[in-house]
C-alpha cells in the first residue's frame, strides 16, 4: 500500500514538473479538458468585466454562430465550410499582396463595369460581430468587424436589385434626419479607391473573392458607439448586396483597416487611431472591442507594426513547442512578411516554418492516435475515449523579443467531440505572406497603436 502511494505521489510530482515553466527550461505542457475546446449552449461573460467597462466606448464581441449572438441563421456552418471559406480569404489576401508588389492587378472597390469581371478580397468567416447605431434617431445594427477591410457598409433601402436577409430591419436613409450622400468629386469620394459617380452622388462597389459583393451610395450619417456619437461618419449604403449565404444575417461590416476611409482613420481625432480587442476562445463566451488611447487596459508586450496598404504588418521571428525554440531561420519569416488579421481564422506560416512546427508537435503527441487530415489541417488526432489530453505548449515570437504562449484554444481546432487538429496551416509558396489569425489571437488583449507603430499583446484578457 505504501509503495503504491509512493508511486502515485511520484507520478504527480513528475506531472507537475512537466507543466512547470520555471527557469530550468523544462518542457511545457497543458492538460486540456476536451469539453473546453467546444462551445457550450449557454453564453458566459468575459473575465474582469468591470475593468473592461471602465474603457469607453466598449463594444461586446460575440461569435455570430454561438449562443451569445442575437443572430439566428437557418443553418450553422460546419468546420469544413468555415475552413474552406478561410482558405478563400487567404488565397485572395495573397493575390492582393502580390498585386501591391506589382505581380498582378490591384483589387478592392470596383466600378459597375469591373464588378462582374474582377474579384477583390474574400469576405471570409471571421465570425465576430458587434452592435452599433446608425442614423438619427439611431437604429441598432449588427456588423462584422474586420481589420482586413477598410470601407464600412450596411444594407440600405430601397435595395434596387437584391438584398440578402438580415436580422434587423434594413436601414432606411429617408428616416434619418442626418443622412447625406457623399458628393462626387469630393475629397472623401476621391479617397475611396475605385470610386465612381451617378449624377452628383458618389458610389462604391466591393466584390469579394467568394463572389459576394456590395454596391451602393457612399454616404454619411451619425454613428453611435454608446456613449459616443460620431457625426458625419462615411460608409457604404448598399443597394445591391449578395452574400451567397456567408453574410449570415448581419447588416454589414465595420472596417478597421489602415486606409483613409476606414473607421480607424475617420475617427482619428477622437480615438487617436488606437483600438484593442479580445476575441473569445469559444463561441459560447464573449469578448470586447475598445477604442481610444486608454484601450490598453493592462501591461502589454509590444512589437513594431507598420500599417500598409489594406493590412497591418508585423515581423514574426520564431516558434516554440513545449517551450523549446524551433530551429527556424528568421529569414524564413522576414522574406514574405506577416500580417495580423481578425478575419482570417487559422494562422498561415511559411512552408519551412510550418514543417518544423508540425514535426515538433507530432513528436510530443505520439501517445494519441492520429486521424485523417481535415480540410486545410493535416495534423489531426482521434481522442475517442479521452476526457482530458496533454498537449505541448506552442509559442509565437515577434520582433522586439515579444513571445506569446498561446491559449490551448489557439493550439487545437476542434472538429468534433472526439477529433481536433493542430490549428495552423502552411502556405504552399514560401513567398506568400504569413498571416497571424484569430484562433491564435483568442484570449489576448490585442492593442493596435498606429501612431506609435506598435501592436501589443497581453494574455488572459477574456
Amino acid at each position: 500500500m505504501a509503495n503504491s502511494l509512493l508511486i502515485s505521489l511520484l507520478q504527480i510530482y513528475l506531472l507537475f514538473l512537466s507543466f512547470s515553466t520555471c527557469a530550468l527550461g523544462l518542457a511545457k505542457f497543458y492538460v486540456v479538458d476536451l469539453h473546453d475546446l467546444t462551445s457550450k449552449n449557454v453564453c458566459s461573460p468575459p473575465k474582469d468585466m468591470e475593468k473592461i467597462k471602465s474603457v469607453k466606448p466598449t463594444l461586446k464581441i460575440v461569435d455570430r454562430q454561438g449562443p451569445c449572438s442575437t443572430l439566428h441563421p437557418a443553418e450553422k456552418l460546419s468546420p469544413e465550410q468555415i475552413l474552406s471559406n478561410d482558405q478563400s480569404r487567404v488565397d485572395s489576401i495573397h493575390h492582393r499582396v502580390s498585386a501591391i508588389a506589382g505581380k498582378g492587378t490591384t483589387s478592392g472597390p470596383l466600378s459597375p463595369s469591373q464588378i462582374t469581371a474582377q474579384s477583390g478580397f474574400s469576405y471570409g468567416l471571421g465570425n465576430y460581430i458587434v452592435h452599433v447605431g446608425i442614423g438619427t434617431p439611431s437604429k441598432t445594427l449588427t456588423l462584422e468587424f474586420d481589420t482586413g477591410s477598410d470601407v464600412t457598409w450596411i444594407q440600405c433601402k430601397p435595395c434596387q436589385t437584391y438584398c440578402y436577409k438580415q436580422q434587423e430591419p434594413i436601414f432606411d436613409p429617408s428616416q434619418s434626419s442626418t443622412f447625406m450622400n457623399v458628393s462626387c468629386n469630393s475629397t472623401p469620394c476621391n479617397d475611396v479607391s475605385g470610386n465612381f459617380c451617378e449624377g452628383s452622388s458618389c458610389l462604391y462597389g466591393v466584390k469579394y473573392g467568394d463572389q459576394s459583393y456590395t454596391v451602393g451610395y457612399y454616404a454619411e450619417d451619425t454613428l453611435t458607439l454608446t456613449p459616443d456619437m460620431i457625426q458625419k461618419f462615411r460608409f457604404g449604403c448598399g443597394q445591391n448586396n449578395k452574400g451567397k449565404g456567408i453574410f449570415g444575417e448581419i447588416a454589414g461590416l465595420l472596417g478597421l483597416g489602415p486606409s483613409s476611409e476606414s473607421f480607424v482613420s475617420q475617427t482619428s481625432d477622437k480615438y487617436q487611431r488606437v483600438f484593442s480587442y479580445c476575441l473569445p476562445p469559444v463561441s459560447s463566451s464573449t469578448g470586447y472591442l475598445n477604442f481610444g488611447s486608454n484601450s490598453d487596459t493592462s501591461n502589454t508586450n509590444r512589437t513594431p507594426m507598420k500599417p500598409g496598404p489594406f493590412y497591418y504588418y508585423l515581423t514574426m521571428t520564431g516558434l516554440s513547442v513545449a517551450d523549446k525554440t524551433l530551429p527556424i531561420s528568421p529569414t524564413v519569416f522576414s522574406k514574405p512578411g506577416t500580417i495580423i488579421d481578425s478575419g482570417t481564422v487559422i494562422t498561415r506560416l511559411p512552408p519551412d516554418a510550418y514543417q518544423a512546427l508540425k514535426s515538433a508537435f507530432r513528436e510530443n503527441m505520439t501517445q494519441y492516435k492520429m486521424a485523417q487530415s481535415y480540410s486545410i489541417l493535416d495534423t489531426c488526432y482521434d481522442f475517442t475515449g479521452f476526457d482530458n489530453v496533454t498537449i505541448p505548449s506552442v509559442g509565437v515570437q515577434f520582433e522586439n523579443n515579444v513571445s506569446l504562449d498561446l491559449d490551448s484554444n489557439g493550439i487545437l481546432y476542434p472538429i468534433s467531440n472526439t477529433q481536433a487538429c493542430l490549428a495552423f496551416a502552411g502556405n504552399s509558396d514560401p513567398n506568400d505572406m504569413g498571416i497571424f489569425g484569430n484562433v491564435q489571437q483568442s484570449t489576448f488583449n490585442v492593442v493596435y497603436d498606429i501612431p506609435k507603430g506598435e501592436i501589443g499583446f497581453s494574455p488572459d484578457a477574456c
